[in-house]
């Protein structure tokens, strides 16, 4: 479940012709892909996703993905040469193989990958074999990442997942048979009717795997979504709020016994084996996202990609980028982003490398919320860092808005 994470929307401007010759011409270290396919649409998911799509429809995509890519390997266009790539979805691993190894070797042909040094794929615990495990790894790819969600039949059917508890341990035993050592599993809680039993069940079955990487994400109702309607309808009755708290924390006491201590709010890893490729993207990082809903961030302009297939293939085969939502963020707006994002992190907001990073002083510009934090026992302040504290976890999505507020 990772994407970049959505921001600031302002002057905003919907599929705005863009080529890659229009924004910085400065490093691009990070590439995401998303593949848009899924068997069957989960009623809590709001990335982009397809389902019931063939054989020629995905060879067409992957045709054009690469063209996509070749956009941005123009003389023009800001150099793009990756250290972390992600592919998401939907599932990629419902590719076929042959056009899976058909992008992943595409891709090497047009980008530069000599820096790469982390590849994820993402995998849905029902879909992966040996034979793929086998060629995503003679492909380069030293990560995956499967979507487990829950150990609990009925949570799972509440999520309207379609894979069994006992596909994860098998799904990775297939990987680690292959040699993918860097392995991360995704959790969801205060899965609506689950109770902090069921949930710690869950944490025990994950730990079981000895992973060293887990993320554990608290159950969102986006707008639009089936399931946010149900809960409108009251049809779906969430979780409370002191409940979710209690997984929330409870995760992070289980977790960090068994070495895997939180490094950001939503995930946990043995010290030296966090993702690089969300670490880009909480420290402010520039990367490029190829494929529909895709987002990219170049040293301050960032847009998206059409969240439509046909939008998206109509561009490339235009030779645009199929770009909407396009922004040019100023040099406050960037800084008030940056600190809602290293906020996120355990280890906090470093001030000497957020003046590197933005040429601000944190100190300075954030004086008058980092007070008030300080006064309701949000924020903790030392010489070097401000973080959140255990209450500041508790409200992270206010305590990062009186930063933005300031852009």
């Amino acid at each position: 479940m990772t994407i970049p994470l959505a921001t600031l929307a302002p002057d905003r401007r919907a599929n705005t012709p863009l080529r890659p010759s229009a924004v910085p011409r400065e490093l691009v270290d990070a590439l995401y892909v998303h593949i848009p396919f899924c068997f069957h649409k989960c009623h809590y998911c709001d990335f982009y996703s397809i389902t019931r799509q063939g054989d020629h429809r995905m060879r067409r995509f992957v045709d054009l993905i690469l063209r996509e890519a070749e956009l941005w390997t123009r003389p023009d266009a800001p150099p793009l040469r990756p250290r972390t790539i992600f592919f998401g979805g939907g599932t990629p691993t419902l590719l076929p193989i042959d056009e899976m190894r058909r992008l992943i070797t595409g891709l090497r042909q047009r980008i530069d990958f000599s820096d790469v040094n982390e590849f994820t794929s993402e995998a849905n615990p029902a879909t992966v074999s040996l034979e793929y495990c086998q060629m995503l790894r003679e492909s380069g790819v030293d990560r995956m990442s499967f979507g487990a969600q829950s150990f609990d039949r009925s949570e799972l059917a509440t999520l309207e997942r379609h894979h069994d508890p006992d596909d994860v341990p098998a799904s990775v035993e297939l990987a680690r048979r292959v040699r993918f050592d860097r392995l991360n599993v995704d959790l969801i809680y205060a899965i609506p009717g689950q109770d902090l039993t069921s949930w710690k069940r869950s944490l025990r079955d994950a730990i079981a795997l000895k992973l060293k990487h887990l993320s554990c994400y608290g159950l969102t109702y986006e707008p639009n979504t089936p399931i946010a309607v149900k809960k409108r309808l009251g049809t779906m009755i969430p979780t409370k709020d002191e409940v979710e708290l209690e997984m929330l924390w409870e995760a992070r006491s289980s977790l960090t016994a068994v070495r895997l201590p939180p490094y950001e709010i939503s995930n946990y890893a043995v010290p030296g084996e966090e993702c690089r490729h969300n670490l880009h993207y909480w420290t402010g990082g520039s990367y490029v996202g190829l494929g529909p809903s895709a987002a990219s961030h170049v040293h301050g302009t960032r847009f998206r990609n059409r969240p439509h297939l046909g939008e998206w293939e109509n561009a490339i085969t235009s030779e645009e980028l199929p770009a909407t939502d396009v922004e040019v963020l100023s040099s406050t707006q960037r800084a008030g982003e940056l600190a809602m994002l290293q906020l996120r992190l355990t280890r906090g907001l470093n001030f000497d490398d957020y003046a590197a990073r933005t040429g601000h002083d944190a100190r300075a510009l954030f004086a008058d919320q980092i007070a008030q934090l300080l006064r309701q026992n949000l924020l903790h302040l030392d010489d070097h860092h401000i973080s959140l504290t255990p209450a500041g976890i508790n409200v992270a999505d206010a305590v990062a808005a009186e930063f933005v507020q300031l852009a």
